[in-house]
């Protein structure tokens, strides 16, 4: 059967980041949550199923991964990126932001420049700074058709105080799929200054139709030795709550290298509800993204329709990946505090604010469509009627 993606399925209650947080972090609770980066669909059917047979077998105790536990991973990989992994390269990670974290540590020490590329996910930045390494920005431009690049010309000259770069791929929040000729433009200028290039593709299977997704580390054998790559199952299937990522690390010495850091941490047991859903994903999950993915499509194609005909003030760059939306709303002459009190309060919906995202995010929003498109809907006339009443 068809998963029904426009039935709503409340989540108040259920200890949700999205759902639950309105009034602490927005001041409304009444606000409609389009912000985190989780969706409000349930998860494939496949998954709902295997949690609860071994929810009802009712003994959790230590759980063990077997040697072939990522073998999914690596023929999903093959059959939809046409990337050949081995499962030897494969490390579990808590999560993207955990293991980044890990790998500057190993890469880098204390002063040594970690370059990012803004408007960008603003944790990045958090990680750097708390680690005492040295932010380098090398900010993207963004084009007269409201999408947006990368400064080459401008990266070559910040690569130079760089250790390692943080490649957002897709890039969130501005949603660009980045092509091969711009992943190979970019490795030129990494390779040339000796950076180590920590690639996140956490939203790699989110790409919609008309684009296609190069994994950083499959353009040669010399970038994925002097790469490492973060994925998984928790953006594709909404699974974001069970902790489990895969770090895949060519780099043999890097790969014992960040073996040992979990080890030594004691972060390499499995969870084992996070380690069956990201299996039972991987290997029954893909007719649901297939469905999946046009729903997203029509989503973006509803909201640019819609912004354009009641909201023309607030333009929303192509979606080319990933379910988050760019809102450019600088036509509103707003600054980002009264932009954030306008949304929150005065339409009354939810949303990230650009300028968290670094240089360039100011007067911008991040709206999440990962959402029936009732609820999709009610937002959008609740900002349309907002900016109406302010002409």
């Amino acid at each position: 059967m068809p998963h029904d993606f426009d039935r709503e399925v409340t989540r108040k209650g259920t200890d949700s980041t999205k759902w639950g947080s309105l009034d602490t972090l927005f001041g409304n609770s009444e606000a409609i949550p389009m912000w985190v980066a989780d969706m409000d669909f349930e998860s494939p059917k496949p998954v709902v199923e295997a949690l609860t047979k071994r929810a009802e077998h009712g003994v959790y105790g230590y759980g063990r991964r077997e040697p072939d536990y990522f073998q999914p991973v690596s023929n999903w990989l093959k059959k939809r990126h046409g990337w050949d992994v081995p499962i030897e390269i494969m490390f579990h990670s808590p999560g993207v932001l955990t293991g980044l974290s890990y790998l500057i540590t190993l890469l880098t020490e204390q002063g040594d420049g970690v370059l990012i590329q803004p408007p960008v996910y603003h944790p990045f930045a958090h990680i750097v700074e708390n680690l005492k390494r040295n932010l380098i920005t090398n900010p993207l431009r963004q084009r007269a058709d409201g999408t947006y690049a990368m400064d080459l010309s401008n990266l070559r000259q910040e690569a130079k105080r760089a250790k390692v770069m943080i490649l957002c791929s897709p890039h969130n929040p501005v949603s660009r799929v980045w092509n091969r000729d711009e992943l190979q433009e970019l490795w030129d200028i990494c390779a040339e200054h000796g950076l180590f290039v920590i690639s996140d593709e956490i939203h790699s299977d989110l790409i919609m139709p008309g684009f296609h997704h190069t994994p950083f580390a499959s353009l040669s054998e010399s970038t994925a030795k002097q790469s490492a790559t973060f994925i998984a199952p928790s953006k594709t299937f909404n699974l974001a709550g069970l902790q489990s990522a895969i770090a895949i690390i060519p780099d043999e010495a890097l790969r014992e290298r960040f073996k040992h850091v979990l080890q030594t941490y004691h972060l390499s047991s499995p969870n084992i509800f996070g380690s069956l859903a990201l299996q039972t994903a991987y290997e029954e999950g893909e007719d649901w993204l297939d469905e999946l993915l046009p729903y997203l499509a029509a989503n973006a194609q509803f909201a640019q329709s819609y912004l354009a005909e009641h909201a023309p003030e607030i333009k929303a760059a192509p979606l080319e990946g990933t379910y988050l939306m760019w809102l450019d709303c600088r036509a509103l002459g707003l600054s980002d505090d009264e932009l954030a009190e306008f949304m929150n309060r005065t339409a009354g919906v939810a949303m990230n604010q650009g300028h968290t995202f670094g240089a360039g995010g100011g007067g911008f929003l991040r709206m999440n469509i990962a959402c029936p498109r009732a609820q999709l809907a009610q937002a959008l006339e609740r900002v349309a009627k907002a900016v109406q009443a302010r002409r």
